[in-house]
């Protein structure tokens, strides 16, 4: 018996492999999800986003200055390994690539000033996945990802994620992360040791939000999944079967459609939205 009391000795023939990012894909937009996975060749996309490259730059820093021995691991440093990581796809142009370059210096090196990194992460950017079941039966699909970090505290794991987005998390928004949820449970199965403990960690205020869940807790969010999981692959086999794909997978337009990496493919959407600017969605 692991986590949540689940039986992971019986398999049932067929299990659906899912991941936080494609269940989140799919419940926003089932053709972004068709676009993103399915369709092959990969269809158009947008140009590289602003926002992504500077959380890519801030993750590929400290991910690298854990890499470091812990006496090494100062905000001088955290700030040097910002300025390495560092590239300007999506800026507006090569001053505003440079003032958030040094807003991110500060961001991390404040980040490694304020909080506890001489202790090594039993992971990081640590790929997870287990067989599970939101029932006591049989497992019905298997969860996996990455994981930004994971601590070990008092015996027990805890999810680390960071955040470098224009709103700082709160408590709430830890507890109904499905994405940390599912890391838990299959942190808890892949490393062997009790996982309930989820925090974000929002690098331009220095904000943790946590909260630590229970079994039902995790329960809960296992059972969303099973259910966005069994839609996926339902529209997925009914695809393959020779269905119409717009049909099977129709757009679910929105504000969100002014951002979409598939934007150019996706007629219904471009309708939807005025397209965003490259660096819009930055913190301010």
């Amino acid at each position: 018996m692991g986590q949540l009391g689940f039986d992971f000795g019986v398999q049932p023939r067929r299990l659906t492999k899912v991941t936080p990012a494609r269940l989140a894909t799919f419940d926003d937009c089932p053709r972004r999800y068709r676009l993103s996975y399915l369709d092959r060749p990969t269809p158009q996309r947008t140009g590289p986003w602003a926002h992504s490259t500077l959380g890519a730059v801030v993750h590929n820093a400290l991910r690298a200055l854990f890499d470091l021995p812990p006496q090494r691991r100062s905000p001088e440093r955290a700030a040097a390994l910002v300025a390495e990581q560092w590239n300007d796809a999506g800026f507006a142009d090569a001053e505003q690539a440079a003032q958030y370059r040094e807003r991110a210096r500060e961001w991390v090196a404040s980040y490694v000033e304020h909080n506890d990194v001489s202790a090594d992460p039993i992971g990081v950017e640590r790929w997870v996945s287990a067989p599970v079941s939101p029932n006591d039966g049989p497992p019905s699909l298997i969860v996996e990802g990455r994981a930004d970090r994971i601590d070990v505290r008092d015996g027990e794991l805890v999810i680390v994620d960071y955040k470098t987005g224009k709103r700082a998390p709160d408590e709430y928004e830890a507890r109904g992360s499905q994405a940390l949820a599912l890391y838990a449970v299959a942190a808890a199965r892949t490393l062997r040791k009790p996982c309930y403990r989820v925090e974000l960690h929002h690098l331009p205020t220095g904000t943790v939000a946590a909260a630590d869940h229970t079994d039902d807790s995790l329960r809960r969010q296992l059972t969303r999944a099973d259910e966005t999981a069994t839609e996926l692959q339902t529209a997925t086999d009914t695809l393959a079967a020779g269905a119409d794909a717009d049909e099977v997978f129709p757009a679910r337009t929105g504000r969100r459609c002014a951002w979409c990496d598939f934007r150019p493919s996706c007629p219904e959407g471009q309708q939807a939205a005025p397209a965003a600017r490259s660096w819009e969605l930055l913190a301010p």
